[in-house]
């Protein structure tokens, strides 16, 4: 399986100003160091607390944010530096699904123009064409082609994000990248909503990027998982190797905070202590560190690098399963 988005040592750095004027700027490191590929029809996710760097890493790829340093290539080709025709075909081939559909349309534009709008910007068909393709994707996200009619307000949430996931799949994109899709929306219709994408994603062949705080829902929809900490992954891997054998103590702590419905035996329970350190002022070493039980020494004076392969990767100088000892 080919890579359709690789990323190699990116960082986003924002440079904030001086606490005294004697003092060095500080620096905001909301992406620190990451690599990683998508490969070609699969689901990453990528999960972490907030301010882990979730969103700006989906920013940096969409090339809506420009990095410090490092590289977003797409199908083989730069993201960054483009010209104003290969720009608007990536814009073409990577759409973002918006995690507050409401604020994400246009309260006075109708359902159906708002569909039909890219194949506009995108000068795709004619206007019969395009009238007939937005038809075709109201069917397919499931809403009534009486719909097309109405305002943003006269929908409901759900009917919302589906309007979303339609204008983001009208111009056939390649790749979508979803920020927390369905964080805003009731349990019974985030399960609609993700049933959906899993149909959609089978039935046009997309890859996937999905941001979520939400580790239940990652586990439903992504193939492998990445998982960050104050602006690095520290651990990627194979969906069933991260939630059955996950190796960093951080990524312990997410899965056992996680309610299950149906218990299978006792589970270690890993504990957070304490909130994360600021990105402005991180901890020499792991950044972790301050937060974990098994650091030692070596934590202190080295920050762990991501080792391991596609199948499961961790950055920690002490990996193993819940309770072992340093």
């Amino acid at each position: 399986m080919t890579a359709l988005v690789e990323v190699s040592n990116l960082t986003r750095h924002y440079v904030l100003g001086r606490a005294w004027p004697w003092h060095a700027p500080r620096v905001l490191k909301a992406v620190d160091g990451v690599s990683l590929e998508v490969r070609s029809g699969e689901t990453l996710g990528v999960v972490g607390e907030s301010g882990s760097g979730k969103s700006t890493l989906a920013g940096l790829i969409l090339g809506l944010v420009h990095p410090s340093s490092g590289e977003v290539h797409f199908d083989g080709q730069p993201v960054v530096g483009r010209g104003v025709a290969t720009w608007q075909r990536l814009r073409r081939d990577i759409q973002l699904v918006f995690q507050d559909p409401l604020g994400a349309l246009n309260p006075r534009i109708r359902i159906g123009s708002q569909i039909e709008e890219p194949l506009i910007i995108h000068g795709i068909g004619a206007s019969g064409e395009r009238r007939r393709k937005t038809v075709e994707m109201l069917d397919a996200v499931g809403l009534k082609r009486s719909l097309a009619d109405r305002y943003p307000h006269e929908l409901s949430g759900g009917q919302r994000q589906r309007v979303v996931l339609a204008r983001a799949l009208i111009v056939e994109p390649r790749l979508i990248v979803c920020d927390e899709p369905v964080s805003a929306l009731d349990v019974s219709v985030q399960a609609q909503i993700i049933n959906l994408l899993g149909k959609l994603k089978s039935r046009l062949g997309l890859t996937m990027v999905f941001i979520s705080h939400d580790l239940r829902i990652v586990r439903h929809v992504s193939d492998r998982v990445a998982v960050m900490y104050l602006g690095r992954i520290i651990e990627i891997g194979e969906r069933h190797r991260i939630f059955e054998a996950p190796q960093h103590p951080y990524t312990q702590a997410l899965i056992a905070a996680v309610p299950q419905r149906r218990p299978r035996g006792a589970r270690a329970r890993v504990r957070l202590e304490g909130e994360p350190p600021s990105p402005i002022s991180l901890p020499t070493g792991c950044r972790f560190r301050p937060r974990c039980s098994r650091a030692t020494s070596i934590c202190a004076e080295r920050e762990p690098e991501l080792a391991g392969d596609l199948v499961a990767a961790v950055a920690c100088h002490h990996p193993g399963s819940a309770g072992a000892a340093p």
